[in-house]
């Protein structure tokens, strides 16, 4: 789903000069787009520390070396390592996304599209399971508030039922799209701790989402 760790490196300074405080081409500043590459920088030395060594891995000071920037500067982006957390959450859901827009599930029913979603991000996690056991053990355990169960159900009700929203979905649809998307959340988790295999997992989504998508 992403570039290797190894093949991540991050410039060697976190240079904050008064040139970014001027205008760009189109009106956009130079501090808005510093400001972006920064936090993307920041996120993805987060990730690569995560995938070799998990969670334990991802020491604020140590993701503010690979990065290139200085610790406060880290911390003003992420007030925690949790809020950091989330952030490699929301970007692993940003790359599932844009896969599905370029590569949009095609079964006839509603249950069959919303499990190869989620066996397709299962498969990309897989890849990295360092870093997928970390992003789901810290969202199981997260004291701050994260987007991920939303983003899923929202991911989830687009596909399932031919574009739907999560504004114009009901309260019945958005339940039965959120609980299949924790069901899979939970499944994934027993799969790191090595009580399931792929096929199982496959297999439980499947009769989830026959369940509960049968009459979204």
């Amino acid at each position: 789903m992403r570039t290797s760790p190894g093949s991540f490196s991050a410039p060697p300074s976190d240079t904050e000069g008064a040139t970014e405080g001027r205008a760009a081409p189109g009106g956009r500043s130079v501090r808005t787009r510093s400001q972006h590459q920064r936090r993307k920088r920041i996120v993805q030395a987060a990730a690569a520390l995560a995938s070799r060594g998990g969670v334990e891995a991802m020491q604020m000071r140590t993701v503010a070396e690979r990065a290139g920037v200085a610790l406060g500067t880290l911390y003003r982006y992420f007030p925690s390592k949790m809020d950091l957390v989330v952030a490699v959450v929301g970007e692993e859901i940003d790359l599932l996304e844009s896969s599905i827009e370029r590569r949009p599930p095609g079964a006839s029913t509603p249950a069959s599209r919303a499990v190869d979603v989620l066996m397709r991000a299962t498969r990309g996690l897989m890849r990295e399971p360092e870093l997928a056991d970390a992003l789901i053990r810290s969202l199981i355990m997260a004291e701050v508030q994260t987007p991920f169960g939303d983003r899923m159900t929202g991911l989830l009700l687009r596909v399932s039922a031919d574009g739907l929203t999560v504004d114009q979905a009901g309260e019945e649809q958005l339940d039965l799209a959120g609980s299949l998307a924790s069901v899979w959340v939970q499944e994934l988790l027993e799969m790191l701790r090595g009580r399931r295999t792929y096929d199982q997992i496959q297999r439980r989504i499947e009769t989830a989402a026959n369940r509960l998508l049968a009459d979204i």
